[in-house]
């Protein structure tokens, strides 16, 4: 049972990041209530309250009807305008910054929920209005259903202001960098806690059993409390050695067991894992360097030219580089003391190569930008690490950026100032 309940909260995991999951909620829910208020207007509420509140009740059919009709037309327009709206930040997002940046803005629950509430709105008016006969007499009229109605329209108003505030917030590069390191933050503090006070010795497994998924696509995540459970009864340890966010190909070996598998085994530790075509920052803090990286390279491009951006990414960089250190570079998983599961992970010697790779490239011949580069390894340089390794990873990345400074910048007195860091 708690393995099906774990697999259940992978899936909600997995379908909440879709623009289309909170809207369809609130449409369910929005159908609901206008079936229910039916059911309450046949028990008469409508005339006990016309006794109660009469002066925001309606008296007549055809009004109801012109001011629900009203409410419905300027509620769809709102809802086509918001929904070109999500359209353009997309676009721009995608166009200025990176194609990485949409899965995590399409999940943003604040647009989700706005477009919930105007489709609610519409559908519970849609079906209000069929109650509805203009020849009515008052004390038979849907009065309470009209005046929610109304009440449901005025709320999508309020909700549509707040949607242009976020909206024209939610495109500054300066939120979208923040965002993405919070998120990242969040996840690897996560993993920081969950490995204090564990092990760090998993046997080699060169020589174990190898399983392939049998299908492809990126590697998002997994639920390590039922293979925890899968290994224990089974009485096996399990290797993962694709890490998150890679790709898996089909025929490509995907995780390796100690013992020889049943089958059906494997199938079940297959169905505990997610695969999809895009990732998300809370389930893979190694995409928000990717995304960050992008963004500081797309920014030094010819076409954008915004050394600011790229700034503000290094910065941004710089402190997810120096809470990186802080972790581990084994992800093992264990159960009663028993060292049970590891996932293939990307060392931080090849997290800050991939980045600096990039950044290098085109930031090499900017003198600021070198600057900018050297203070940030020399900052993560003094810091403490969780393996004394990373600082020579870091030495080495130094080396090599005053290497290729020297090779591209056309001024002998701007390399003079980079390698006395004093830019």
């Amino acid at each position: 049972m708690r393995a099906f309940f774990n697999r259940i909260y992978d899936f909600f995991n997995t379908i909440e990041s879709k623009i289309a999951f909170y809207p369809t909620l609130l449409a369910i829910f929005g159908l609901l209530q206008a079936m229910f208020m039916m059911f309450l207007e046949k028990q008469g509420i409508s005339r006990t309250m016309l006794n109660v509140i009469p002066p925001l009740m309606v008296e007549d059919g055809d009004t109801a009807l012109t001011v629900l009709s009203a409410c419905l037309g300027g509620l769809i327009s709102l809802m086509v305008f918001s929904f070109s709206m999500v359209m353009l930040l997309l676009s721009q997002a995608s166009n200025n910054y990176s194609p990485r940046l949409l899965p995590g803005l399409i999940s943003d629950k604040r647009h989700q929920f706005i477009l919930g509430i105007f489709l609610a709105s519409i559908l519970y008016i849609i079906f209000t209005l069929f109650s509805i006969h203009p020849s009515e007499e008052k004390y038979t009229l849907p009065g309470v259903s009209v005046l929610i109605g109304i009440i449901f329209t005025i709320s999508c108003l309020v909700a549509f202001i707040y949607f242009i505030h976020n909206i024209s917030q939610s495109i500054q590069i300066n939120n979208i960098l923040d965002n993405i390191f919070v998120e990242a933050r969040k996840r690897l503090e996560n993993l920081i806690d969950t490995e204090e006070g564990t092990h760090t010795v998993f046997p080699s497994s060169e020589k174990w059993k190898e399983y392939e998924v049998g299908h492809c696509g990126y590697f998002q995540n997994l639920s390590t409390e039922n293979i925890l459970e899968i290994c224990e009864k089974n009485e096996t340890k399990i290797h993962i050695v694709i890490p998150k966010g890679l790709f898996v190909h089909s025929n490509a070996v995907f995780f390796k067991s100690e013992r020889k598998l049943e089958k059906d085994v494997v199938n079940t530790i297959v169905s505990n894992i997610s695969f999809s075509r895009g990732e998300l920052v809370e389930d893979n803090y190694i995409l928000a360097f990717k995304q960050i990286t992008e963004i500081a390279v797309k920014a030094m491009s010819p076409g954008i030219n915004d050394p600011g951006t790229a700034i503000n990414a290094i910065d941004y960089l710089t402190e997810l580089f120096s809470l990186r250190m802080q972790k581990k570079d084994q992800s093992i998983f264990s159960k009663d003391d028993k060292e049970l599961l590891r996932i293939a992970h990307i060392s931080f010697e090849e997290l800050i190569y991939y980045i600096m790779a990039s950044l290098r490239t085109y930031c090499k011949h900017d003198p600021i930008m070198a600057q900018k580069l050297l203070w940030m390894l020399n900052y993560l340089e003094a810091q403490t690490a969780a393996d004394e390794d990373y600082h020579r990873v870091i030495d080495k990345e130094i080396e090599m950026l005053l290497a290729q400074a020297k090779d591209s910048l056309d001024s002998d007195w701007d390399y003079q100032k980079l390698e006395k860091g004093q830019l």
